[in-house]
């Protein structure tokens, strides 16, 4: 799950461009490699465990990785369109991207297979923002920009979890590495049709802020890496003290960086709305709950139900449905419903798919035990995450528009990042502590737990959604009005 955009600082929207259709493709297939990339690999994680020897717990950093960069340094990637020219920026992360495809495809270890992924969240972070903007300038404002912001919509909230789907296919029929592989022609196709119908844009004036995307960055994966070695040294190790450490000065680094910037990645007064900073809040939660739910179904499904790399992409499906369905369905809900009602409901079936999900055992099987849950999680995310985002930008002045969204991005990225970290080490913890010596039972237990920790996850995003919508008042006064917004909300969900 992972971006949302206003209407682009700076900008002129209306733009002509040449063969609009053909930068509306450009930018869609964009969109769908780098949210692919989230999840893509996923389904092979058990394969890729086996082929360059990552132990269970650093197996994670396959995904943290990406996220992490691409996350971490979106606000600055959009920085530099405003800067340098977004065609510009947009080839140059788009070569970036497919250059790191290769190379990981190509890894044969694991340290360079993670230095692949680091690469491609730089190049995935770097082409994204200026694509959307390009896109915000080739339509003018109206019926032709909702409809392409449709289209980008639909294909950023399902994206992810077709990614599982084909990721399946991929490892199945070819290789783990033809998840990576293809994204190579895919992406010199894009910089070859960017450079013949794309326009570029006139730079603006104004400061790169570094230092507040590094110390954002590494602050953040220096906490992940605590969480994960926990799983394999234990709480009181000096190398995990001493990552929560640096993480911590870190961030506060970060804050006092922001503080004083003239032009801050991060303006703070964005959280002085309370409602905004528990949007923020709610949606790393979330996320939290989703991607753990995506890392260790895919293991159960080929660990203990024994399912083929296919299957168990193909399993996916019944959540991949829903998710498309509501991104179609919940802006014309918002219309008619309550966006705190919708929030409340969606958060309520995502805690109960998760409950069911910590009844799964050896025994379990997909029909009867899996695709519940999955029903449950689809349609509760698709009406969590569109009202969600819409309370998170609404009243935002419109020079912050662009950073607000942006902070959502890095919310999804760093959420999915830091709950992962947490889970995979309440199930190294408990696969280590189990008392069965029979494989398949040992990571029946590590999954069990996991889940049990998504559950924490999701009972607190459910609390969080409470808190902030005020359900109580319902029954004294009628549902507030939704508050406009300068420019439709689009919404990339990572999961």
């Amino acid at each position: 799950m992972s971006a949302t955009a206003a209407a682009p600082s700076g900008a002129t929207p209306g733009t002509p461009a040449r063969r609009p259709g053909v930068v509306l493709a450009v930018i869609l297939i964009t969109q769908l490699m780098v949210i692919l990339d989230g999840t893509v690999v996923n389904i092979a994680m058990p394969k890729i465990q086996h082929a360059l020897d990552f132990s269970p717990s650093s197996l994670s950093w396959v995904q943290n990785a990406y996220a992490l960069a691409f996350g971490g340094l979106l606000l600055l990637g959009a920085r530099a369109g405003d800067l340098l020219g977004r065609r510009r920026v947009f080839v140059t992360g788009i070569s970036v991207f497919t250059l790191a495809s290769l190379l990981g495809g190509l890894a044969p270890s694991a340290e360079l297979l993670l230095a692949a992924r680091v690469l491609q969240g730089i190049g995935g972070a770097i082409a994204a923002p200026a694509a959307l903007t390009l896109l915000m300038l080739t339509y003018r404002e109206g019926p032709e920009r909702l409809k392409a912001l449709g289209y980008y919509s639909l294909v950023s909230s399902g994206g992810g979890s077709v990614g599982l789907v084909l990721g399946g296919m991929l490892t199945d029929w070819a290789s783990w590495r033809w998840g990576l592989f293809i994204n190579v022609p895919i992406g010199i196709g894009l910089v070859i049709a960017a450079r013949r119908v794309l326009t570029e844009t006139a730079p603006e004036t104004g400061r790169f802020d570094v230092a507040g995307a590094l110390t954002s960055t590494l602050g953040i994966t220096s906490l992940v890496f605590g969480f994960i070695r926990v799983a394999d040294v234990g709480w009181t190790s000096a190398e995990v003290l001493g990552a929560f450490a640096v993480g911590v000065v870190l961030l506060v680094t970060f804050v006092l960086v922001e503080r004083r910037v003239s032009h801050p990645i991060v303006p703070l007064r964005l959280f002085r709305s309370a409602n905004r900073s528990a949007s923020y809040v709610t949606m790393l939660l979330v996320v939290g709950t989703m991607f753990g739910m995506f890392f260790f179904l895919t293991q159960y499904l080929q660990g203990v139900l024994e399912l083929s790399p296919l299957a168990a992409g193909l399993a996916f499906l019944p959540l991949t449905l829903l998710l498309f369905t509501a991104s179609r369905v919940v802006p014309r809900l918002i219309a008619r419903i309550d966006s705190g009602k919708l929030m409340l409901t969606g958060s309520t079936l995502v805690a109960l798919g998760t409950v069911w999900l910590t009844q799964l055992d050896a025994n379990s099987t997909y029909l009867a035990d899996v695709v519940g849950p999955m029903l449950l999680f689809g349609l509760g995310a698709g009406m969590i995450f569109i009202p969600l985002v819409s309370r998170a930008i609404s009243g935002v002045a419109p020079e912050d528009s662009g950073a607000a969204s942006g902070m959502l991005n890095v919310v999804q990225q760093v959420g999915g990042a830091l709950g992962l970290g947490i889970l995979v080490t309440i199930f190294g913890t408990a696969s280590r502590n189990s008392t069965s010596t029979v494989p398949r039972e040992v990571l029946t237990d590590g999954v069990h737990a996991a889940f049990i920790g998504s559950l924490v996850y999701a009972v607190l995003s459910l609390t969080m959604i409470v808190v902030s919508v005020r359900p109580w008042n319902w029954f004294r006064r009628g549902p507030e009005p939704l508050e406009a917004t300068p420019e439709p909300v689009v919404v990339d969900s990572h999961v």
